[in-house]
């Protein structure tokens, strides 16, 4: 009976120190959580006014991307260039919204020729960007967060 007791105390002694439970704080569960997500894509994409009611991600992006495209070829048009000879041509505007929903051009990839012919074409173009309407940013997990797009315009001139 006793050796049974004994045993017993032993046991109970050395198991206890198994149960012991680490707490873990909140800057823990947040580091390990952001390290899980997948920051290069978002909930919910940038949106206008127009876009902003849409819960589809796909449908969403591309009424911001319409929006935007519209917007920018709508003050394009209005602008009357000058040049010497045609010019069909793509270029791409490399566009940041940041979390605060400003539009901030980071590069325009345009070759040299359409550059020759219409050299107020980068200034139309920061133009056109500047007077968009109002932004919604991106957001991850309801965190606003800032993005990226590659946007193609076609620039058309005879």
């Amino acid at each position: 009976m006793r050796i049974r007791l004994f045993l017993l105390f032993l046991i109970g002694l050395t198991g206890c120190k198994d149960f012991e439970t680490r707490k873990i704080t909140s800057e823990e569960v947040l580091e390990l959580e952001s390290q899980s997500l997948n920051w290069k894509e978002v909930d919910e994409y940038p949106a206008f006014e127009n876009c902003k009611n849409i819960t589809e991600i796909d449908r969403a992006r591309d009424c911001f991307e319409a929006t935007v495209a519209n917007s920018v070829n709508a003050y394009l048009a209005r602008q009357e260039p000058i040049v010497t000879q045609a010019i069909d041509d793509t270029v791409f505007v490399h566009l940041e919204i940041s979390k605060t929903g400003f539009p901030t051009i980071e590069s325009i990839e345009v070759d040299t020729l359409v550059t020759n012919q219409i050299p107020e074409l980068k200034l139309w173009i920061q133009q056109s960007i500047d007077s968009l309407p109002k932004i919604y940013p991106a957001s991850k997990r309801g965190i606003p967060v800032s993005s990226i797009f590659k946007m193609p315009i076609v620039i058309k001139a005879e």
